[in-house]
């Protein structure tokens, strides 16, 4: 008999990493094959701009879900129950209770995160007291070692397993280089601040002002912190508009275009774990450049398959971004190294069998 595990995870909509990662379990076909599974989505936000907003609709959303995963957890009595909790704000408390809810059942749980953010409220009550009682007695998957640091005051390190995330394998790019064609900076990500967007507007700024010619594309949706108007009037202000384009969402072929057109990618964010851009980039045989937080400093080796740059500082994103404009044949060496990195550490297969051994470590540990 395979051991029954139920999956309380993200699905997209919305498309965000933890979503994506919550399918492509969903749809694997290793883990369906090794355990009898069953799943129930977590997600309660309709789009990107609903993540975190607290309404009427979302609490009794939220009482439907604690009433199925009860009525689940009683037909199924899972040898092991499979959650994606958030890590601090008013979705944990969310999480909290589910958790807290599959324990009062006699649950063995495992957490895999995906965000961080624990260290950042473990010295405020309550929440350092929901910390102590939401850690006791489960098991912690983390994306990168870096991470265990967010929540090593209350996880002893005998109960993490490490899984990096992986992705699907496209067509990776062997474009000739345009004569006389500019070099293309990319960016894919939402609009958001801690994305870094105004950050690299600034490097951008600097870049033009020192006397270098490129092109930087922007891709990704529109949000509360920035739409394509607000966009369009910050790059005017820093006098980059000719240099700087806004093309909105694109997925696909259309989003594989700009990373075929792409000589440098560009994540300058401010808060992430473990940014799956950062792999396409890499599977496209793109150098990044990206900041050194969360789970980056594994993905991105410093100088050997790009930069890493401290959080937020304008001045060292430039002068990255400057050494990858000025030298193709570097620009070409890191982009090969991190494509065959992304080929040895985080294709989809790899991160299949890397959550399934994960998950049979879980179901044996008493």
């Amino acid at each position: 008999m395979k051991p029954t595990i139920l999956f309380i995870l993200h699905m997209p909509p919305p498309v965000h990493g933890a979503s994506m990662m919550g399918k492509y379990i969903h749809d694997s076909q290793v883990v369906n094959e090794t355990f009898d599974c069953h799943y129930i989505n977590l997600t309660t936000a309709k789009n990107l701009a609903d993540i975190g907003k607290v309404g009427l609709r979302k609490l009794i959303q939220f009482v439907q879900l604690l009433s199925r995963i009860r009525k689940e957890v009683k037909k199924l009595k899972p040898q092991l129950v499979y959650v994606t909790p958030n890590a601090c704000g008013g979705a944990f408390y969310k999480d909290f209770v589910v958790v807290q809810l599959l324990k009062a059942m006699g649950c063995k749980v495992v957490a895999h995160y995906h965000n961080k953010g624990v260290a950042t409220r473990q010295n405020h009550k309550p929440d350092k007291w929901l910390y102590r009682q939401f850690f006791k007695g489960i098991q912690i998957i983390l994306l990168a070692e870096p991470l265990y640091a967010d929540m090593q005051r209350f996880v002893k390190r005998e109960q993490v397993l490490f899984c990096p995330n992986g992705i699907p394998k496209s067509s990776p790019t062997n474009k000739a280089p345009q004569k006389g064609s500019l070099p293309h900076i990319f960016f894919l990500s939402n609009l958001l601040i801690d994305k870094g967007v105004l950050t690299l507007l600034d490097a951008c700024k600097q870049l033009k002002e020192q006397g270098y010619m490129f092109q930087c594309d922007f891709v990704g949706g529109e949000t509360a912190d920035m739409n394509a108007e607000c966009f369009k009037r910050e790059c005017e202000q820093r006098g980059i508009a000719d240099c700087v384009t806004y093309h909105g969402r694109k997925y696909g072929e259309e989003k594989l275009t700009f990373f075929q057109q792409a000589d440098i990618f560009v994540l300058p964010t401010f808060n992430e774990c473990f940014p799956l851009v950062l792999l396409e980039a890499m599977e496209q045989g793109l150098p990044c450049v990206s900041s050194a937080i969360g789970g980056t400093p594994e993905i991105v080796d410093e100088g050997k398959t790009g930069f890493l740059v401290p959080c937020r500082k304008v001045q060292p994103l430039a002068e990255r971004i400057r050494l990858l404009l000025k030298d193709e044949t570097l620009r070409k060496q890191l982009g090969k190294a991190g494509r065959a990195k992304f080929e040895r550490e985080y294709t989809l297969p790899r991160f299949e069998e890397n959550i399934k051994r994960c998950l049979e470590i879980c179901l044996l540990k008493e």
